[in-house]
Order: structure tokens, then C-alpha cells, then sequence
């Protein structure tokens, strides 16, 4: 599934800005090519960060990926219910399975993030 109003990655992170807030999540794909995800390694509050800055990372029965940041800025919260329920990021990715939210530099700066429907396409040429 993939939801409407969101920007995505390359790397099948979700971005939904409200002002100079993003919250931040993985895709309902990357969730299921995941599988079981045991783990997850959350940034830090206050962290500065750049795009592609790798902020963390998810560990699953299947394998470990990293987490990137798709905008400059600086962590202002992380979800810290996924440090005991990281299933979370399976059951619900786009709602309870939030992983951060970055005060964002430039909120101007997501040229090259995706609209739901070009995140289709790319997903269609995987």
C-alpha cells in the first residue's frame, strides 16, 4: 500500500511536512521486504543532519538496513515505543510506526523526493 499526501525515497522512507516539521517512517514495501523487523536504531533529539546522512538503522529476521535522512535538518523527537515494539513498523508504518521528526532546514528541498504516484513507478521498475 502505498498513501496518498506523502513524499517518498528511493531508499522506501515515507516524509509527510506539516510547516517546518517532517515526519519521518518507512514504506509499507520496505516493511514487507524486511519481514519481521526485531530492532530498529532510533537518531538522536538535537542530531543535525543532511540528506542521505544515515540516522539510524532497522534489523529484521531477513537483514539489517539503514536508516537516511531525506532532508537537512536537526532531530526534534524520535518514537521511542518502537525501542520495545519495533513490530510496529510492520503493523501500522504509516501511523504508529513513525520513526523521527526533523525541524526541517529548508522546506523548499524535496525535489527529489516522490509524489505516491511517481513511488508506484519506481516501485514497478524494481
Amino acid at each position: 500500500m502505498i498513501k496518498e499526501g506523502l513524499l517518498y525515497t528511493e531508499e522506501h522512507e515515507w516524509v509527510s511536512i506539516d510547516g517546518e516539521t517532517a515526519v519521518m517512517g518507512i514504506t509499507d514495501y520496505a516493511q514487507e521486504q524486511l519481514g519481521e523487523i526485531t530492532f530498529i536504531e532510533l537518531p538522536t533529539v538535537g542530531q543535525k543532519v543532511k540528506v542521505h546522512d544515515e540516522i539510524g538503522s532497522i534489523e529484521s529476521s531477513k537483514a539489517a538496513s539503514d536508516i537516511y535522512s531525506p532532508l537537512v535538518g536537526e532531530i526534534s523527537d524520535v518514537n521511542t515505543e518502537l525501542e520495545t515494539q519495533p513490530e510496529l513498523l510492520n503493523t501500522d508504518c504509516y501511523e504508529a510506526g513513525w520513526y523521527c521528526k526533523l525541524r526541517v532546514a529548508d522546506e523548499n528541498n524535496t525535489e527529489d523526493l516522490m509524489d505516491a504516484s511517481e513511488y508506484d513507478e519506481y516501485l514497478k521498475g524494481l
